[in-house]
């Protein structure tokens, strides 16, 4: 038996403003998310080089878990995280943390405008 390249494949946060949370995203990330229609519903892909080869996700429109319920999606953000606090401070989100640093590398986390929580991960 082999191990898979990673535990996580994909991701879905679920929010209850598509347009909202693609433009909350998208300034985030600075990156456009895509949209797929070819689904049961519209969804919006968040920004990824090859979702075949690598974990991905999207947003689609549903009923989040209630703020500090769910679980936590790290997204990769660029800029810095000081800027990436100020992008999601601005685009209707919440910073709830400092910046926190671990092995891996640096985040803080935040929630998006639905209350998802969200690590933004320095990439």
């Amino acid at each position: 038996m082999s191990l898979p390249q990673n535990a996580v494949v994909w991701t879905e946060l679920p929010v209850t403003d598509l347009d909202r949370s693609r433009a909350f995203y998208g300034a985030v990330l600075k990156d456009e998310l895509t949209i797929e229609e070819g689904a049961p519903n519209p969804i919006w892909n968040l920004p990824c080089a090859d979702p075949k080869t690598a974990v991905a996700g999207h947003i689609y429109e549903g009923k989040p878990a209630p703020k500090e319920t769910g679980p936590t999606v790290h997204l990769a953000v660029s800029g810095g995280l000081d800027d990436a606090m100020e992008r999601v401070r601005a685009n209707g989100g919440d910073v709830v943390s400092g910046v926190i640093t671990i092995p891996a590398g640096r985040f803080f986390f935040g929630h998006d405008p639905d209350g998802n929580s969200i690590g933004f991960f320095e990439s």
